[in-house]
Order: C-alpha cells, then structure tokens, then sequence
C-alpha cells in the first residue's frame, strides 16, 4: 500500500486546553515537551520515577510507571483528568525491555480501562526501521528489520501502540523520531559527549575522536517536541508518522558544525581510524511528507542554530573540569575575577 493510499486526510486538530502527562518528564526529550505544552496553553503533569529541577514548573508525580499496575495508573490517570498522555520513556541495558516494552504494556492496558481513554502519543525512533539501502528514504511503509536489542523493543512496543490504535481501541499515534540534536542533550549521545569533551578541551592540545563513516538525519529537538504537541491535538489520524530533517547529513560535516559553534578552530579535532561502536545505520534519511499533509509539520531549525543551542545550553549546564577553572577554552565565558583586598 503507498503511503498516498494508506494515509487518512488530516482533521481539524481539537480546540481548547489541554491536560497532558508527560511520561519520562525529567529526560532530554521530556522536559523539552513539558515546557512546550505549558507555553502553548495546556496543563502539565510531570510524571517520572524522580524529581528534577527542570520540572519545578509544572506538576509532578514520582510514578514508577513500568513497575505500577494498570490499574494502578488507570486510578491514576483518572484522577488527573487527563485528555493526552506522551509516553517519552526510554530506557539501555537493564532496563531495555522494563521501560521500553513493560511501561508500554502496562500503559495500554490501563487505557483500556477508562470509558473514555485519553489521546496517547507515543515516541518511538527512526532505528526501529533497521538498516535500508544507501539513498533510500524512509517511508512508514518501510518494513521495519531492526538488528539492535534497543531498536527491537522500540519496534515491539510501537506495534503494540499500532495495533491498539488500528483496532479502535485506542485514540492513538506513533511518532518515530530520528536523532535530535538542539538544547540540553542527553550527555550520553555521541554529540552530547562530544560537546562536554570540547568544553573542557585545549585547542592546542585537540580532541581525539573516532568518527562514523555514515551519513544520518537529525532534527532538532524543539521541531521533534512541535510534532508531538500538533500529534496530540490531532484525533484519530494516521497512526504511524516519521519525524526527521528529511536529508541524511555526513557525520563529519556535523562534528564540524559543532566545534564551530563552540568558537574552536577546526583542527580542535584529531581524528583516529578505528571501529565505530554506534546503535546507528550508515545511511538513515526520513520521508518527512506524511507529517507535513497530517499534521501541518515541517522542520524549521538549521544544523548551526541547533548545535549553537546545544553548545550554550551544555556550557551553561556544565561546570569546567577542574584543570580548567582559572582558564576558558574559547566560546566560553570567563570566571569573575577576585577583587584585591
């Protein structure tokens, strides 16, 4: 079936105030959703298993979601009337299949319980596809061949989302999101690291890296977080829509964007040959039209604005390494001096 075929025309997206629960409020992706949906006019209750300051803002409730019951979080979910539930969790290692597929089985049952259950955005990622050809666009009618143990869960989960909606069980949407880039990354990305690792670097002295030899799509983050507050008011459309920047972008240019922004000569970066260990494909690159027809979304950062928001951000959540205060590299402000006394 084409995607022309198999997408149902666009509605009008429901009008009014929101209450909306974000689920994995305090992660990268989540605080950035609760902030939108606060600005936009809605409701925010933060759900996360503990409390962070970036989410003093709105109300929070410590919920172990995956470890709850459906019952338990249909009790929940109830009492705080919500009309949209985000699920942003995701969970490495251990915690692969309690947080990525546990959370999600939980979650749907629970909905199943309400007489009128609220709209349920679900995150998944652009992995879920697996590797495709070099040139290929990915399609929602891609077929999906994850070869991770990350990318499989999230593939299982989204099904379960899928298959609920399809059915009619569920007001429901699935949103696979490539890669963001933008302000507060999570640290343990490769450009999140990397961005900590230059803001203690010496120009002199480098930064040794190994690079991907592959070309991705990445979207900044505040465009992934507009697709998910345009998804929620959107009922009972297309369940399944990709989220990129709709180009597969070089890996190495990338690097070169961010030492940029950060106000570091080029050469800051010693590159060494090696094996790359990545969860990433060599090729990723999203066909991004069905968002724009369902849901009136088109990308709007470019990769300088994303990786200058992402280099003030990390500059202003991150303390220089010890060896460094006293000195800053460039890009960086510099310490307050003492007064002689």
């Amino acid at each position: 079936m084409s995607d022309e075929e198999g997408a149902v025309a666009p509605l009008m997206p429901s009008p009014g105030r929101l209450r909306v629960a974000v689920l994995g409020a305090t992660g990268c992706m989540g605080r950035h959703l609760c902030a939108a949906f606060s600005a936009e006019g809605s409701e925010v209750v933060a759900i996360a298993r503990r409390y962070a300051p970036q989410v003093a803002a709105h109300r929070f409730l410590s919920l172990d979601v995956a470890g709850s019951t459906s019952d338990e979080l249909a009790r929940v979910l109830t009492r705080e009337e919500v009309d949209v539930v985000v699920n942003a969790t995701l969970g490495w290692g251990d915690e692969l299949h309690y947080t990525n597929v546990q959370l999600v089985e939980r979650l749907i049952g629970a909905l199943a319980k309400l007489p009128a259950p609220p709209r349920l955005v679900h995150l998944g990622t652009i992995h879920e596809y697996g590797p495709v050809p070099f040139g290929t666009s990915i399609r929602e009618d891609t077929e999906p061949a994850p070869e991770n143990p990350y990318a499989k869960a999230k593939l299982t989960a989204s099904r379960m989302v899928l298959d609920a909606a399809r059915d009619g069980a569920l007001d429901a949407v699935v949103l696979r999101l490539a890669n963001t880039l933008g302000p507060h990354p999570a640290l343990e990305s490769f450009f999140g690291s990397l961005a900590v690792r230059l803001r203690g670097a010496d120009a002199a002295m480098g930064v040794e890296l190994t690079i991907a030899d592959a070309r991705r799509d990445y979207v900044d983050v505040r465009d992934a977080v507009d697709a998910v507050v345009r998804a929620a008011r959107m009922t009972r459309a297309d369940p399944l829509v990709n989220i990129g920047c709709g180009r597969a972008m070089d890996v190495r240019t990338l690097v070169g964007e961010l030492v940029a922004a950060a106000g570091l000569p080029a050469e800051t970066i010693r590159e060494r040959r090696g094996e790359v260990r990545s969860r990433g494909a060599d090729w990723i690159q999203v066909d991004v039209s069905r968002a724009g027809r369902l849901l009136g979304w088109h990308p709007r950062f470019t990769i300088g604005e994303s990786m200058r928001a992402m280099w003030e951000t990390v500059c202003a959540d991150q303390p220089l390494p010890a060896r460094h205060l006293g000195r800053a590299p460039a890009g960086a402000p510099l310490p307050p001096r003492r007064r002689k006394r």
